[in-house]
């Protein structure tokens, strides 16, 4: 017996860009958390998204360029699919009341198409650690005129050297309260290099010590302007 195939969902009529942040203790929320709370404020919102065809269709939001657990950010972006016209600002509205405190909508507009992932080249971080800025600054300039730093982090291939140093764009350090903070920007490469990660080669190169837990906070990310160091707003290519 020839099982039926599913009827095709009909194309988007709209698609809205999201920009969104993870703050305080939301910040330990994965990635899949994130999805699986997003999709039931979806719902809640009562937003006409559009779907998936197949057996088991699913709502169209595709995700871009998600900072690592534990980070806490203020650009973290995502795009919806919907089967009707809204009004950003409805939608915007809608989310943020649905989403948990910490899970914060900060923009919604309409997207101009194109793939979101594209513009995503380069990320800011503040990395904020409890050692003091004389220290830090010695294994940041030790790690900045090293030509390779090599780290090593479990991914899900298993345990993978990679360098750390190629990625890194800009780094800076400034006091903080007692400790120090690093101005990071980081391009966006394969496998991706995550502001830890410069951490381990601070570690590597010049010996850096952590008493304490770094607090990662992405401040943003989108395209990469090589001749200013600027971070360009995805939300407005």
């Amino acid at each position: 017996m020839t099982r039926e195939q599913p009827k095709q969902a009909p194309p988007p009529v709209q698609r809205l860009r999201v920009r969104y942040a993870k703050r305080g203790r939301l910040r330990f929320t994965s990635h899949r958390d994130f999805s699986r709370a997003f999709e039931r404020a979806v719902f809640r919102a009562r937003l006409p998204m559009a779907y998936s065809s197949g057996f088991n269709p699913h709502p169209r939001i595709s995700y871009a360029g998600a900072s690592p657990t534990g980070a806490a950010s203020e650009a973290e972006y995502l795009e919806l699919a919907l089967a009707e016209l809204v009004d950003p600002a409805a939608v915007h509205a809608a989310l943020d009341e649905a989403l948990p405190d910490g899970l914060d909508v900060v923009e919604v507009v309409e997207s101009p198409g194109g793939a979101l992932a594209d513009l995503l080249q380069a990320s800011r971080w503040r990395v904020a650690v409890p050692v003091p800025p004389t220290a830090v600054e010695t294994a940041a300039d030790l790690f900045l005129a090293a030509p390779e730093v090599l780290v090593q982090r479990m991914t899900k291939k298993g345990l993978r050297d990679f360098d750390a140093r190629a990625a890194v764009l800009a780094l800076t350090v400034v006091p903080d309260g007692e400790g120090a903070a690093l101005d990071l920007v980081l391009r966006h490469l394969e496998p991706a290099v995550r502001p830890d990660d410069v951490l381990s080669g601070l570690s590597v190169v010049g010996g850096l010590v952590l008493d304490g837990v770094p607090l990662l906070t992405r401040l943003a990310q989108g395209s990469y302007d090589e001749a200013t160091g600027g971070i360009g707003d995805p939300l407005r290519p």
